[in-house]
């Protein structure tokens, strides 16, 4: 039993630090472009200190990073295993009795272990880092813009309220929707008419109006004011806010239950939402799948050949998977199918799939 127990630490630590490996190329990988893309953005908005534009990458990459964990575990369980191979380890565990299934549970063990950790700690950390990202970034760039040329590049929105309806629109939103960047608001009384143009640096959401902060006020005859502080009046209920701007890779695992809850309590639609929930719930076991993906074509010799074929083959079939759970994701989010569905069954394939193509390895 001890001999056991440290064979599967080994081989569990051998998974774990190629995984690893993976995960922290493509973490300083993505960090170079987007401080890149950064960089860009200071040259044409306006000058930025370069800590603040490192600190802000730094701040926006867990958000990034945590949807490559499934592909980090698929290419470092080829690699850990094709090290294995290479030095005939695998050969002498098969020797000894060991069948796939047995040298495979450290590496099942690693990616549950590792997918549980991605959702209920990594992700909830991720989304407020996002969250401050954006804050910090509509800090920087937004600051020295002038409220009439700034212009708000967000998506717009059309509201009801005491005073008339109004056109809203943002830059960016923070804190689900109810703190928003560079706003531009267009107000019209109740008959319908257009009464003023509203530009302003920020915006906080109230309950039955939006306080806007350094708001410049263009009405119909008149000069345009400027007001440290200006109230717009709306219906709009920080449920109702957060399902307009929120922006769902700033929502921690633990917050989507009760969004849901809300949403359907508001007459909103919670596809988006609950397909956000049953990815992340799904996440260790696509984990898993990715191990048995990468077993499936890591367990050649070496002296037979094509392990390059192999490997590309696997790879190919991973990008595959990828892009298929993509696809059903997108149909049981616009509601063409049920989210659950759309969540789970791509991965339930995969891992049939896998244990299949290994059961014919294994078994002939």
């Amino acid at each position: 039993m001890p001999r056991i127990s440290t064979l599967s630490l080994y081989i569990g630590m051998r998974f774990l630090l190629a995984i690893f490996a993976v995960f922290g190329l493509c973490t300083v990988l993505i960090f170079m472009i987007d401080f890149v893309e950064m960089l860009r953005q200071a040259g044409k908005y306006g000058s930025v200190p370069g800590w603040l534009l490192a600190w802000i990458t730094v701040l926006r990459l867990p958000a990034y990073t945590e949807i490559l964990l499934p592909f980090a575990v698929l290419v470092g369980s080829i690699g850990a295993l094709l090290m294995l191979a290479r030095k005939s380890e695998l050969a002498v565990m098969r020797a000894g009795g060991m069948s796939v299934w047995q040298f495979l549970r450290p590496g099942i063990t690693v990616a549950l272990l590792l997918g549980i950790f991605s959702t209920t700690t990594f992700n909830p950390l991720a989304a407020r880092a996002r969250d401050q990202a954006e804050r910090l970034y509509a800090e920087a760039f937004g600051r020295e813009s002038s409220g009439l040329n700034q212009g708000a590049a967000g998506p717009w929105l059309r509201q009801d309220g005491l005073d008339g309806q109004s056109i809203l629109s943002a830059a960016s939103a923070q804190r689900r929707g109810t703190e928003l960047t560079s706003v531009t608001a267009f107000v019209y009384d109740k008959k319908g008419s257009f009464v003023e143009r509203i530009d302003a640096k920020q915006a906080h959401l109230e309950e039955g109006f939006w306080v806007l902060k350094d708001a410049v006020v263009s009405a119909v005859g008149r000069e345009p004011e400027t007001f440290g502080s200006y109230l717009l009046s709306t219906y709009l209920t920080r449920e109702r806010a957060a399902d307009a701007f929120g922006t769902l890779i700033s929502v921690s695992f633990w917050e989507l239950p009760d969004l849901i809850y809300i949403a359907e309590k508001a007459g909103l639609s919670s596809s988006a939402l609950r397909t956000q929930y049953e990815l992340l719930l799904t996440r260790p076991l696509l984990c898993i799948a990715m191990v048995f993906l990468a077993a499936t074509v890591s367990l050649r010799s070496f002296r037979s050949g094509g392990i390059q074929t192999m490997v590309v083959t696997g790879m190919v079939g991973g990008f595959g998977f990828f892009l298929f759970a993509e696809i059903s994701r997108q149909v049981g989010t616009a509601g063409l199918a049920p989210v659950w569905a759309a969540v789970w069954v791509p991965v339930l394939l995969a891992i049939l799939c896998s244990v299949t193509v290994l059961l014919h390895q294994e078994d002939g």
